[in-house]
């Protein structure tokens, strides 16, 4: 929808499902969207170095096989003015800071069901949909990110919005 809104601007996606880079680009070409460059690669392995404005993810580092370098890489890809959104669960990284969360049994099953074994499966580091806020606010810095702000929206209690 954004290469759609803002037809002036450039968009790249990298997905490492050859499956849904395919989808992807069948729809921008059904939606007339030149402005769409869809890659099929493990964002692991992406060395674009200050190359983009914005970069997004949505509910995905927790699932990769190393978070760690996926968040340096987009680090090294960003302009030097330019902003990461990462959006992820709404969560602490310790279990018991988690007891009242309304949606902690559902998160923390569809974690072990799907997020961590996605990682694992990959020989990777199975965070997990409940890292939390202090893990995810500690790799971020450790991948150089120096200011980390956490927003909450008031239509979306399931994730915090990271914007570094």
């Amino acid at each position: 929808h954004m290469a759609k809104e803002f037809p002036n601007s450039q968009f790249t996606g990298y997905d490492i499902s050859e499956e849904a880079v395919s989808k992807g680009k069948a729809h921008a070409a059904e939606h007339g969207l030149s402005n769409v460059n869809l890659i099929a690669k493990d964002v692991a392995q992406i060395d674009d170095i200050q190359k983009y404005d914005l970069i997004t993810t949505f509910d995905a580092v927790h699932d990769q096989a190393d978070p760690d370098t996926v968040l340096s890489n987009i680090n090294t890809a960003l302009k030097d003015e330019g902003v990461y959104l990462m959006q992820d669960i709404a969560g602490s990284s310790h279990v018991h800071n988690n007891l009242d969360h309304p949606l902690a049994p559902l998160l923390y099953t569809t974690s072990c069901m799907h997020c961590m074994t996605v990682s694992l499966s990959q020989g990777g580091k199975g965070l997990g949909a409940m890292w939390g806020k202090e893990l995810a606010t500690e790799m971020l810095e450790a991948a150089g990110f120096s200011q980390v702000d956490i927003k909450e929206q008031e239509h979306d209690p399931i994730n915090y919005y990271y914007i570094v």
